[in-house]
């Protein structure tokens, strides 16, 4: 759900639809894993329901992230679900991984408690206003360099563009080989792909980091490198 333009039109089917999933969950009897990092960086309120707020019967696992709202470095998570559920997870974790790191656990159950709720949700608040900052750079940098070369929408949630290269079946090599000889990094589509040797014309670029000035000098160069491909 990150990648994008994919991204915007799974909101805005989700909206209308996503009931459909509970629903299916119990016609045949199945349980519903929501894997959703960056439900927490959605730039419009309100917020895209979740499958977990439409669950009566106890079917649905939630994965959260607190790597994409605190710190990436904490590679920390939570789970949210039925409690018979949640304690198999937690025997399964015993005797494979132990668990995440001590420490960083105690980190963010400190600051969780100093925060509340309100607190948190202020906290929120101020991470979607960076990225959603960095979103708007990156469009703009977008839109000078790669009108007549790309298509593209503008992500509704996290980090990154997602971005179809015209007229170039597969970026594997432009972005892999090309891309990098110009230090501009970006992800082909093709590693998304279940088979990651398929053809793609998508590249995923990331705004987390970047500033516009990095933005509009890599899509500069993309640009320049997607004219000699042609």
């Amino acid at each position: 759900m990150d990648h994008g333009g994919a991204r915007e039109w799974m909101v805005v089917d989700a909206a209308e639809h996503m009931e459909i999933g509970p629903a299916l969950a119990r016609k045949y009897d199945f349980l519903i894993i929501e894997d959703d990092p960056y439900y927490f960086l959605q730039f419009e309120k309100p917020w895209a329901p979740t499958f977990l707020s439409m669950d009566v019967d106890g079917r649905v696992i939630r994965t959260d992230s607190f790597s994409k709202i605190l710190s990436s470095g904490l590679r920390i998570g939570f789970l949210t679900g039925p409690k018979p559920l949640i304690d198999r997870v937690i025997l399964h974790i015993q005797v494979s991984t132990m668990h995440t790191s001590t420490f960083t656990q105690i980190m963010i159950s400190q600051l969780l408690q100093q925060w509340g709720e309100t607190g948190f949700l202020e906290h929120i608040d101020r991470v979607v206003e960076f990225y959603r900052t960095q979103r708007d750079a990156m469009l703009i940098a977008a839109d000078k360099w790669l009108k007549d070369l790309a298509e593209w929408y503008p992500p509704a949630a996290g980090m990154f563009l997602w971005i179809k290269i015209k007229g170039v079946s597969d970026t594997q090599q432009l972005i892999m080989e090309k891309a990098l000889q110009k230090e501009v990094l970006l992800v082909p589509g093709g590693a998304f792909n279940i088979n990651s040797s398929e053809p793609s014309s998508y590249v995923r670029a990331s705004f987390s980091l970047c500033s516009p000035a990095q933005m509009n000098l890599a899509f500069k160069r993309l640009a320049d490198l997607i004219k000699e491909a042609l």
